[in-house]
């Protein structure tokens, strides 16, 4: 115990002589610690842990098997071991950990699990586990419970490091996690146990604004920071309560989150046609850029601009779409989005990597955005972006990733784009097409079923959808409904060097809320 503690171990080598260390870690204790290490390795046998090692992932990636070239494999199976990486394992062999209460506890029926990035991951790394490792995805949502059980302050976590709360990033996103794997038929924790964390959470009073939120159907600006962002994450998490309430027949729960999932109307100005930080008494704040960054009003957003966040309604595109004026008008601000030309880059902004105008990939809040053309009735300026961007901003080189990976989310977001949909929405019940990146893919589900996506003719210049078939039936629509894919199937794609004008314009659009 103490700061700047050093270990030093010296040995007496010949030259070329290999040196084999074996280290154990342990949260509870040294003798926890040692026994990991007795347990888990306990002989020399460097080649027979390389090769079980080697195995056991071989196994995991080989959840989704896909066709391409040496460069489409080796991006693909580096994303899947990204996401794979993240939540880490956080117990002994005993079964033992250090929890948020610092005392130990002793998972008994599940895994437990740490570092849940969870305002990254909710997005599409969890939806991502709940297809393909529900096992896993269960483990991490009893951790999640345990976390809660352990809070003083009857919270999930928001940000959760080795057993610990950051209090990092906003939102309560542990609900969309918890509400997405219930809906996708994750097993092995308990819904009313869980739907109680999650309504408990919701139902906080001292948590970041929410009894503001609650009262006043927004978080003011003159109270929180960040304000315009919260306002609308906690609407999104609303409508996840929402939907889990609805599963579980209780209508009057469904209905008050059903109203405050409503509240991005709150903070949207249509003088501006953007979302803005609004104060306790209704007065938006001024002055106001849509295009600034970390700066006087633009710390109503979170490491985000204005101009990004009015985008960010994925539980009712529709009304977005609305409030902005109708479909033409809301696909000429996604391209303005994109040909944005910033006069001169923000200081604070600088560490924001993946720019294609104003669209930020390096970073969270941008990564939904492409495939809302998918809904404005104009697929194919999303199949043109997201190829953009899997060419530009991935690959099979160490520096390939725009910046970080945030415990997976960057990687999913590819893993998903590269079989042809993403879960812009989740907790909802469908997927939404876009353009795949690999001709072929096997998605192993963990229900047992397979399901195989196709790209017919595809290639660098064939990136448009000229028609898809699932399950042998014409699709003309762009959104994949989750009861499709959950029995497994074929979805088949047939690409081209010019976007097909009459495919995925006009079928219905799902209205989540």
């Amino acid at each position: 115990a103490g700061t700047n503690l050093q270990f030093l171990a010296e040995y007496k080598t010949r030259p070329n002589e290999v040196i084999m260390v074996k280290v154990a870690v342990s949260a509870v204790s040294a003798a926890n610690a040692l026994l990991n290490l007795d347990t888990e390795i306990p002989d020399w046998g460097f080649d027979r842990v390389m090769n079980e090692t080697k195995a056991k992932w071989d196994r995991e990636l080989s959840r989704i098997e896909i066709e391409g070239s040496q460069w489409d494999k080796e991006t693909f199976y580096t994303g899947m071991y990204h996401a794979f990486l993240a939540p880490n394992l956080y117990e002994d062999v005993t079964g033992e950990y250090r929890g948020l209460d610092s005392n130990i506890h002793r998972a008994k029926k599940s895994t437990n699990y740490a570092v849940f990035s969870l305002w990254d991951t909710f997005r599409a790394t969890h939806p991502l586990f709940a297809l393909i490792q529900a096992k896993r995805d269960a483990d991490m949502i009893n951790s999640l419970l345990a976390h809660y059980d352990q809070s003083a302050d009857h919270l999930l976590p928001l940000w959760s490091l080795q057993g610990n709360e950051t209090w990092c990033m906003i939102g309560y996103h542990a609900v969309p996690v918890i509400v997405d794997g219930y809906l996708k038929g994750v097993k092995g924790f308990d819904k009313q146990r869980a739907y109680n964390a999650i309504r408990t959470t919701a139902m906080n009073p001292d948590y970041d604004g929410l009894e503001a939120y609650r009262r006043l159907g927004w978080v003011p600006c003159d109270q929180e920071n960040e304000s315009a962002s919260k306002t609308l994450e906690y609407a999104f998490d609303d409508y996840c309560v929402a939907q889990m309430a609805k599963a579980l027949g209780k209508q009057d729960d469904y209905e008050y989150f059903t109203r405050r999932a409503g509240s991005y109307k709150n903070v949207f100005d249509s003088s501006t046609s953007h979302v803005r930080g609004k104060d306790s008494q209704g007065k938006w704040r001024t002055p106001f850029d849509p295009h600034g960054y970390g700066e006087g009003a633009q710390n109503d957003f979170t490491e985000a601009t204005a101009t990004q966040y009015t985008f960010y309604n994925p539980q009712n595109v529709p009304a977005m779409i609305a409030l902005i004026g109708g479909k033409e008008k809301f696909a000429k601000q996604l391209d303005d989005l994109f040909e944005y030309k910033e006069p001169v880059k923000s200081q604070a902004a600088e560490d924001i990597q993946g720019r294609i105008g104003e669209y930020w990939h390096g970073n969270e809040p941008s990564h939904h955005i492409i495939y809302l053309y998918c809904y404005a009735g104009q697929p194919w300026k999303a199949a043109r972006r997201l190829h953009e961007v899997i060419k530009t901003q991935y690959g099979n080189k160490p520096n390939s990733l725009s910046g970080n990976d945030d415990c997976g989310q960057m990687s999913a977001w590819y893993i998903f784009t590269a079989l042809g949909f993403y879960p812009v929405c989740p907790a909802s019940d469908y997927y939404v097409i876009g353009s795949p990146a690999v001709p072929k893919a096997v998605m192993r589900l963990s229900n047992g079923k397979k399901f195989t996506m196709q790209a017919e003719n595809l290639s660098d210049e064939n990136i448009y959808v000229q028609s898809v078939k699932l399950n042998g039936r014409n699709w003309n629509t762009p959104f994949l409904p989750y009861r499709e894919l959950k029995n497994g199937g074929t979805l088949v794609f047939t690409m081209g060097p010019q976007p097909n004008p009459a495919w995925g314009v006009n079928g219905p659009v799902p209205e989540c809320q």
